[in-house]
């Protein structure tokens, strides 16, 4: 959160001429019809994206439509929903850094503009990793050193 990643895919499919496809966007068109929604850590809204998100690339792909997708890519939850539409697109996945401090300061701006992006990890301060990317390895940097998984 909080790292350019929607910023970022709105002007490459402006510069592409295509659409953007944004998981946290469509979450935030579910909360609007689902009064008194409260954001949680694996919350129902959060569980039924997940699969609108895939539905919708799936079907744009499918119709020949080049396409910006854009979420936080965590490899063991996303890799498998990834994986069928490698036979519709050539797939390029884009990772945004940032240091700990200027996502936590861009996740309360964000939560005091607009209330319904509100979540937890917009208001608990989380400085334990620093993700890097060097080459194709995505790298947590904790205070006992590097851990590596394969992105």
């Amino acid at each position: 959160m909080g790292s350019g990643k929607t910023t970022l895919a709105h002007k490459i499919a402006q510069a592409v001429g295509c659409p953007a496809i944004c998981r946290d966007e469509i979450k935030e068109g579910m909360v609007h019809v689902t009064p008194g929604f409260v954001a949680a850590p694996g919350d129902e809204l959060t569980e039924r994206t997940l699969p609108v998100f895939f539905a919708v690339l799936e079907l744009l792909l499918k119709a020949g439509v080049t396409t910006v997708a854009e979420a936080a890519f965590q490899d063991r939850a996303w890799r498998p929903r990834l994986a069928p539409l490698r036979d519709l697109a050539q797939l390029r996945i884009v990772h945004c850094t940032v240091d700990a401090e200027v996502a936590f300061a861009r996740g309360l701006r964000r939560t005091q503009e607009n209330p319904l992006r509100s979540t937890p990890c917009a208001t608990t301060r989380s400085t334990g990793f620093r993700w890097t990317h060097p080459g194709s390895r995505l790298t947590p940097r904790t205070a006992t050193g590097p851990a590596s998984t394969r992105s």
